[in-house]
């Protein structure tokens, strides 16, 4: 962090903290609209619910159709203190007349970032209070395309998003995943929707020309994250075939590892315990949105055929190499999505390389999560790159019907 950033930080949390130090106001019930800033001073909105459950005071973040629910909340007379450990970030705040003012921080392995945060009560719209009639209709499929480097770098998505009067919900897919619950409006000529949910915030804007073109696309994400984007409204795109980007190498029919659970204990593919299944290899990180979607998934599948002949584990890929943090990260995804298989502490970090390192017989690897689906004599019938989670709708509901599929008929063999 540099200087003229420590002092903005310390000059604003000064004056949030001095704020209201008369007021001894509670935590208002209802729906709040919230507003994380960047770098270049560009607002970040969201918003959140607060509401009451058996006494204790809750928070749900709500993203379109999502509704995550926090309940590590902590208020004291004059302050806020907000805990998302499932993304190791959290919100400090101050009442002041208007609502909460203070500091979104995320805790990195290697650092700390913050963003300036605020937030107003019984505020339920997210960027426009009025709706403007007449707007372009943006309800469809895109053909999208992100610069990176300066534009020269490219990389490709699909925009699908639904819209109603000026409200537009949808997300991006990519190769890794999707962007997941994007929600926001069109006004005017201009597109505009954001999500955050406690992990790293994100807003796009972009200018729609006559309903088939969005040009002077902006990207940002979390403190200082700046990207250029351009899209055209095309119902044929499509990405390419999640099952034919990572493989085996040449010569290499199935894989092979030994890492620690979470008690300690060497589990190998090998063990009795996976001896004629069918299994599932999860590769995943604590810190990784889409694994999550991925997680909620395979947990009540996973409940649902493990007295059928499937099991599934769980390859953790985490950014600390220290097992002790690595274990704690982990720890909280599991219990968050009640998962009763296996996950395993590779020891390795969260870079793609080392994932390939940790099991060389894979090629090509290029996101968490990745899914390998195993046969009952041990080779392997399919890897699947990425996960498209309940955001992307009928992709969702295509894949998990597809791997269902899947499953029984290897079951069957």
């Amino acid at each position: 962090m540099n200087i003229a950033r420590f002092l903005f930080l310390s000059l604003f949390t000064a004056l949030a903290f001095t704020s209201c130090t008369d007021k001894t106001n509670q935590l208002t019930n209802g729906v709040w609209r919230g507003a994380l800033q960047t770098d270049n001073s560009v607002d970040i909105p969201f918003n959140f619910e607060i509401y009451d459950s058996l006494g204790v005071k809750q928070m749900a973040f709500l993203n379109g159709k999502e509704r995550l629910n926090i309940n590590e909340i902590e208020e004291t007379a004059d302050s806020v203190f907000i805990k998302t450990p499932l993304y190791e970030s959290e919100i400090r705040a101050v009442k002041t007349a208007n609502g909460l003012q203070g500091k979104w921080i995320k805790h990195l392995p290697n650092k700390t970032i913050s963003m300036p945060f605020m937030a107003e009560s019984n505020q339920s719209f997210r960027f426009v209070k009025e709706e403007n009639s007449g707007v372009i209709n943006m309800t469809g499929r895109w053909s999208v395309q992100f610069y990176k480097n300066n534009g020269t770098d490219t990389t490709f998505a699909v925009g699908e998003f639904e819209q109603s009067g000026n409200q537009v919900n949808g997300s991006f897919l990519t190769t890794t995943g999707d962007y997941r619950f994007l929600s926001g409006v069109v006004d005017n000529k201009t597109f505009m929707v954001s999500a955050f949910s406690g992990s790293s915030p994100v807003l796009f804007t972009g200018d729609l020309t006559d309903g088939s073109d969005i040009i002077k696309g902006k990207m940002y994400a979390g403190p200082s994250s700046v990207m250029n984007w351009s899209a055209r409204r095309d119902e044929d795109a499509m990405l390419p075939d999640a099952y034919k980007i990572a493989g085996l190498k040449p010569g290499n029919d199935r894989i092979t590892f030994s890492f620690q659970d979470l008690d300690g204990n060497k589990v190998s593919l090998s063990d009795d315990r996976f001896k004629d299944k069918v299994v599932v290899v999860q590769f995943l990180g604590s810190w990784c949105p889409n694994c999550m979607d991925e997680t909620a998934f395979l947990a009540p599948f996973y409940e649902k055929y493990k007295n059928k002949g499937l099991e599934i584990i769980g390859l953790a890929y985490e950014r600390y190499k220290e097992m002790d943090k690595a274990k704690a990260a982990v720890l909280n995804l599991k219990n968050r999505f009640k998962v009763n298989y296996p996950i395993l502490l590779t020891g390795y970090t969260n870079d793609k390389g080392q994932v390939e390192e940790s099991i060389p017989a894979l090629d090509n690897f290029s996101a968490f999560p990745t899914t390998i689906i195993i046969k009952k004599d041990g080779t392997v019938d399919k890897i699947h790159t990425g996960f498209s989670g309940p955001a992307t709708g009928k992709h969702y509901t295509e894949f998990t019907q597809e791997f269902e599929k899947e499953i029984n008929k290897l079951l069957a063999e």
